[in-house]
């Protein structure tokens, strides 16, 4: 599929995120990217077949690659009211991917194989062959992160 066919990824991020802290927000304005700060469909637009990424779902692989993406941005425990206006779409899962985000979390909170949020994103774009550069650009950690993963730089465009 042509990348400029593929369907918006969609962001919601939760109203009580603290802009200090949230690694997706300075990707606003990017082409193929929609934000929206709540879960109602005039926010968001129609997601009708789209994946949402979720620890628990399957595995994303590159046979997902027609479908629209859904990241909901905000702690562990805001995800779970988040998630709930998009319980009918399938989800999927980035595995084997570790994050660099340094984490404080209280005991229980963080999920194995929780990612931020710029970092699942990075992830998914790239499993799927999609656009990657400049994804983490204004990501503080984006050395740490692309090294703990063997990649040594980052592509233009993965090729699939």
């Amino acid at each position: 599929m042509d990348e400029a066919h593929y369907p918006d990824t969609v962001i919601v991020v939760h109203p009580k995120e603290r802009r200090s802290k949230c690694t997706i927000l300075p990707l606003r304005g990017t082409a193929g990217m929609k934000f929206a700060r709540s879960t109602s469909p005039r926010a968001t637009g129609p997601v009708d077949g789209y994946l949402r990424l979720n620890v628990n779902g399957p595995p994303l692989t590159e046979q997902d690659a027609d479908r629209g993406l859904l990241l909901l941005d905000g702690t562990w425990r805001w995800v779970e009211d988040l998630a709930v206006p998009f319980g009918t779409l399938e989800t999927r899962s980035i595995t084997g991917i570790k994050t660099a985000y340094p984490r404080g979390a209280a005991i229980g909170e963080l999920p194995d194989g929780g990612l931020a949020t710029v970092e699942a994103l990075y992830a998914a774009q790239r499993i799927l062959g999609r656009q990657v550069a400049g994804l983490l650009d204004h990501y503080h950690w984006a050395n740490e992160f692309l090294a703990l993963n063997g990649w040594t730089s980052v592509p233009e465009k993965v090729s699939r």
